[in-house]
């Protein structure tokens, strides 16, 4: 059976240590976790897997590929270069929403996110035979989003994509999927167990709601990063041939 393989990544006490001895500045606090979140995405991403800032004190990470050892092989550096430490917790499943629930319920079991007890837990199982690494990508953005950049106020634009972001989030969310915006007019989809009809429907649903038309660069393979190639190189094949087609699909 294909699995994707999650992996929830939870900085540890973060609430009471960001007060501790005494409230510490927020620049600091944002700076934190924008370097947390950069040294996690270029360590899981030199092993094939790709990190989602989520909330920033808790990401979540595609990790096909990456064994127990080498989170703890991470989790050491991230101990070694910050003033936090962080756990996590891994799960597989056939969909993406099962997966995170696996890795967050494990996560859970072995204490608060707020308890200083706990620190640097690593736990959970990763992709194991018979059962193989598989990750299903979707690649999507607005069509002709210059235009409206060019065009429009900066925030007017920011509330349009975020609202768009929050559409897929539900319509996907009730297909077992889950969705991250990635910046710019780019949002993403851990899109495991849909078949393309299914992921274009979701962008006519959107563009019925919304009245704005996506386009979407679908990829498969057994890591985050081959999975994410595959569905960049596939939209940028969409922006460059500029034909009718709203999907394309690539598989490794």
């Amino acid at each position: 059976m294909r699995k994707i393989q999650l992996t929830l990544i939870q900085i540890d006490n973060y609430g009471p240590w960001t007060v501790t001895p005494e409230p510490k500045r927020e620049f600091e606090l944002q700076v934190l976790q924008a370097e947390l979140f950069a040294e996690l995405e270029r360590q899981f991403g030199s092993r094939g897997g790709l990190v989602f800032p989520t909330r920033f004190d808790n990401l979540l990470a595609v990790t096909n590929g990456v064994s127990m050892e080498e989170h703890r092989e991470i989790q050491k550096v991230i101990g070694q270069k910050f003033p936090v430490t962080v756990s996590m917790g891994v799960g597989a499943a056939t969909t993406p929403y099962q997966a995170q629930v696996l890795a967050t319920l494990c996560l859970q079991r072995v204490g608060s996110s707020q308890s200083a007890e706990r620190k640097s837990a690593l736990v959970g199982s990763c992709v194991s035979y018979p059962d193989e690494d598989w990750v299903q990508i979707a690649h999507m953005d607005i069509n002709h989003s210059t235009l409206l950049t060019d065009s429009e106020p900066i925030y007017d634009t920011h509330f349009l994509l975020q609202r768009t972001h929050v559409a897929l989030v539900q319509m996907f969310l009730r297909r077992n999927a889950l969705v991250f915006y990635m910046g710019g007019d780019n949002i993403m989809a851990l899109s495991n167990g849909l078949e393309v009809s299914e992921i274009s429907e979701v962008l006519a649903d959107v563009k019925a709601e919304m009245g704005l038309e996506l386009k979407a660069g679908v990829g498969a393979a057994p890591t985050a990063e081959k999975a994410a190639r595959l569905a960049s190189e596939g939209l940028h094949e969409i922006r460059k041939s500029r034909n009718k087609s709203t999907i394309i699909f690539k598989r490794a």
